[in-house]
């Protein structure tokens, strides 16, 4: 099965959009992620709904991070790409009236709801300042090890 990948590849994106000096523009980003720029642009066109980014058309054009790192979370930039459900998993339900199908139902239903609830709690604990801190912190130790 495809994972969606969208999280960790704008996560990736809006890192490096962060500690870049200027707008990127859609080849730039799309170039990084190996994909297309109509696919960056409409991936974008939902963080810039959500406010986190802005597109500036044009020379010296392209799109830029507008966000407080603080103030953003895993949970908000989720939502803003559009993310899809948090599990795949499902029930089926061809046959309401069997009793089996309702219990299993029932307890995988439960135990999705409690998965998921603890996903959502912790990706909106994570702020994009957190994870700036920590690629600023696995910068520092490449520097340093580099120089050693």
């Amino acid at each position: 099965m495809r994972h969606d990948t969208r999280l960790s590849r704008m996560l990736h994106v809006l890192l490096h959009m962060a500690r870049h000096d200027g707008p990127m523009t859609s080849d730039a980003i799309a170039r990084m992620l190996g994909t297309n720029p109509v696919v960056v642009r409409r991936t974008m066109a939902g963080l810039r709904e959500a406010g986190y980014v802005r597109s500036d058309k044009g020379h010296g054009g392209g799109w830029a991070i507008v966000a407080d790192l603080e103030a953003v979370s895993l949970l908000d930039i989720h939502r803003a790409v559009g993310g899809p459900r948090l599990f795949a998993i499902g029930n089926a339900h061809p046959n309401p009236d069997c009793a089996v199908e309702r219990v299993v139902n029932a307890a995988v239903e439960d135990a999705l709801r409690d998965a998921e609830a603890l996903l959502v709690a912790r990706l909106g604990r994570v702020s994009l300042a957190e994870l700036a801190r920590g690629f600023d912190a696995c910068c520092r130790a490449a520097s340093e090890g580099a120089s050693a």
